[in-house]
């Protein structure tokens, strides 16, 4: 329905920002009607995480005049989600929170289309995210962050002269909270750092020492984790222990209430629990909102130019009064994940068994559990079984007749990895290149297997 005479158009606000020069705009901006049809009905936006950061998202971005959305989630609402994830309702919980959130969204802002996905974000297929224009992060997993930059920069591709090519590039807006802080920044893969190149912004976890646990709690979280590492594994006979699965956490709590009781320690709940467990931060709703409306604004200048983007971390502290700062922070240009690919130096004989082996051993990479991929192709899969079962045979080819004979190319291996001593997901890009094959220099090349 067009808007009537009295009702001012829902893009004003938006109009002021696309329809005028001005002097802080990118070089490439040309000020026009044509830049709101494209945020409208060409770009596509990715959220991934659907909490407290992913529902104001959500919201911001269906209000900015984005139309095309997806967002992902894994996890299902829970009553404690519901005094700061605002799209959820009583009756949601058990539900699905990407399904729930994009209902909810579609059903107040006209127009917009997201498309819901419950699931994890490794069991997408890497070209599912190689579909977007932008990713937008609402997560609070480092892990979770890490394992989206590394399939992203896994997409970008440099030329000869080691520069990253910019219809490869898929740029990434990441926002974090915690209590009354946040952070955004601008990803852009190849020319800002991305995560790994500033990991060591985030602290390393508490951990407590073992024997403080089994001999000498003395508070509700000593208690809890002693459930959780010890006592666990001796009930459950190296059980996995599934943080996500309530009987698995219900069955903590009550240990942890019978080992509080045991040392008179007062304050165990089921709620702390979860959090010391999950290492749940508590979330203040309206940092959510701040740190939001920060990305939101990020990804609208990306997709326009109607400004210049963030450069390139923004911190934000509402502990005491109000501060926000900006800083540029520099990239690693020896990073793994973001740079042009680690170098492999192989003979021509090597089977991809062989290639996988190495690639356990190899000084910057140690990956388990490797999946193979070549230009699109799965040369191996160890997981499902259906997928392993076909790609087996591949096993005892050489890598250098499965990649088609080329002297050099470029191959994506997915695998695990040891992160701050936990197994995480991750995506890395190899730079293949093959001995005595015509067209590659005879060079001693860093990294090879």
């Amino acid at each position: 329905m067009a808007d009537s005479p009295l009702q001012p158009s829902r893009s004003r606000d938006l109009d002021k920002l696309l329809l005028r020069p001005g002097n802080l705009v990118a070089p490439t901006f040309v000020p026009g009607v044509e830049l709101r049809d494209d945020i409208q009905n060409v770009a596509r936006i990715l959220v991934v995480g659907a909490g407290g950061l992913g529902c104001e998202l959500l919201k911001d971005l269906a209000l900015s005049g984005f139309k095309n959305l997806d967002v992902i989630d894994m996890d299902r609402i829970e009553v404690t989600n519901l005094n700061r994830q605002f799209l959820f309702r009583l009756e949601d919980v058990g539900k699905p929170k990407a399904e729930v959130a994009a209902k909810r969204v579609m059903e107040r802002v006209s127009g917009v289309q997201i498309v819901p996905h419950f699931c994890r974000i490794e069991e997408k297929e890497l070209t599912f995210y190689n579909d977007f224009h932008i990713i937008v992060l609402g997560l609070d997993s480092i892990e979770a962050r890490s394992y989206i930059n590394s399939v992203v920069c896994s997409f970008l591709e440099y030329d000869s002269e080691d520069k990253p090519q910019e219809g490869t590039m898929i740029p990434m807006v990441d926002g974090g909270t915690e209590g009354f802080k946040g952070h955004a920044r601008v990803i852009m893969p190849g020319v800002t750092p991305c995560f790994e190149c500033t990991i060591w912004l985030f602290p390393p976890q508490v951990k407590f020492p073992l024997c403080t646990l089994a001999e000498t709690p003395r508070t509700p979280a000593h208690c809890i984790e002693y459930a959780h590492l010890i006592k666990w594994n001796e009930a459950h006979g190296g059980k996995a222990f599934d943080p996500d699965d309530p009987e698995h956490m219900k069955w903590v709590y009550t240990e942890a209430m019978k080992r509080a009781e045991l040392f008179g320690i007062q304050g165990v709940t089921y709620t702390l629990t979860q959090g010391v467990v999950k290492n749940i931060i508590p979330a203040i709703a309206s940092t959510n909102a701040v740190i939001s409306a920060a990305c939101a604004l990020e990804t609208l200048k990306i997709v326009s130019g109607c400004s210049k983007t963030l450069t390139n971390y923004l911190t934000y502290n509402g502990v005491e009064g109000l501060h926000i700062k900006v800083t540029e922070f520099v990239r690693d240009q020896e990073c793994i994940t973001c740079g042009p690919g680690v170098l492999i130096e192989l003979d021509t004989s090597v089977t991809l068994q062989k290639f996988i082996d190495q690639l356990e051993e190899h000084p910057k990479l140690f990956l388990s559990r490797t999946s193979v991929t070549h230009q699109g192709k799965n040369l191996y899969m160890p997981a499902p079984p259906v997928l392993e079962e076909m790609t087996r045979s591949n096993l005892s080819l050489p890598l250098f007749e499965l990649m088609g004979k080329v002297p050099k190319d470029i191959i994506n291996v997915t695998g695990m990895t040891n992160q701050n001593d936990k197994k995480t997901s991750c995506v890395r890009k190899l730079r293949v290149v093959f001995k005595g094959m015509e067209g590659v220099p005879d060079t001693d090349m860093a990294g090879g297997a």
